[in-house]
């Protein structure tokens, strides 16, 4: 089964604005759009930074904010202190961008996107090569992944199913395939012996089903008693 990446499922022509671009114009542009962000490319198509809708309520939260006393002055970081006013007071969208964009590759799986979206927060993430942008990636465009009808499975021998699974659970570091045996038949697995815990059973039947050819899963399994769980 072939790997979904950001070139299958990013959206290109991605609006975008130079960084000359008035913060109001921004505003503006993500408002009639419906976007919530606009990448910053240079003339050469270069990605330069990203504005989003963050920044321009930080722009104008900014305007109104009380001077910070001497006392925290004393202990501030004040090149965070001279970003983070640039970005407040600043007219145009290099003064107010982001610089700090995270991006992918287009061959990047849809699993790393997922998991590079949770490790940083982002709704979004811009798809790059050599510098210039291709795209974007947004997590509509993941849970459109999801959704999306999955390929039939096809009719694969009993025996090269029963490898692949096993493969499998030779990956994950919770599986045990010493206590655990897996027997498939007519496409349908079936997981003998003993199994850690309800979570591992539980774990076992999701890893099993994702596997091409599996028609459905059995588990047959027993909890573990306590004397084998002596020995490891």
């Amino acid at each position: 089964m072939a790997i979904l990446t950001a070139k299958d499922i990013m959206t290109p022509g991605v609006v975008t604005v130079p960084p000359e671009t008035p913060f109001l114009a921004i505003a503006h542009l993500l408002a009639e759009r419906g976007i919530s962000a606009a990448p910053v490319v240079g003339p050469n198509g270069a990605l330069l930074g990203i504005v989003t809708e963050a920044d321009l309520i930080r722009r104008l939260a900014g305007a109104d904010k009380p001077p910070m006393g001497l006392l925290r002055q004393l202990f501030a970081n004040m090149n965070r202190l001279a970003d983070r006013y640039a970005c407040s007071h600043g007219t145009t969208a290099a003064e107010v961008m982001t610089t700090d964009v995270i991006t992918i590759a287009p061959e990047t799986g849809v699993g790393a996107i997922a998991e590079t979206m949770e490790a940083h927060n982002i709704r979004r993430v811009l798809v790059v090569e050599q510098g210039k942008l291709r795209g974007v990636v947004s997590r509509a465009d993941l849970l459109r992944v999801l959704v999306a009808p999955q390929a039939e499975a096809g009719d694969y021998p009993d025996e090269r199913v029963r490898r692949a699974v096993l493969a499998a659970m030779r990956r994950e570091p919770w599986a045990d395939t010493f206590y655990t045996l897996v027997d498939v038949r007519d496409g349908i697995v079936e997981l003998h012996g003993f199994s850690r815990s309800p979570s591992v059973q539980r774990a076992l039947k999701v890893l099993a089903e994702q596997v091409p050819g599996v028609k459905g899963v059995v588990d047959k399994t027993q909890p573990m008693p306590p004397y084998l769980f002596a020995g490891n």
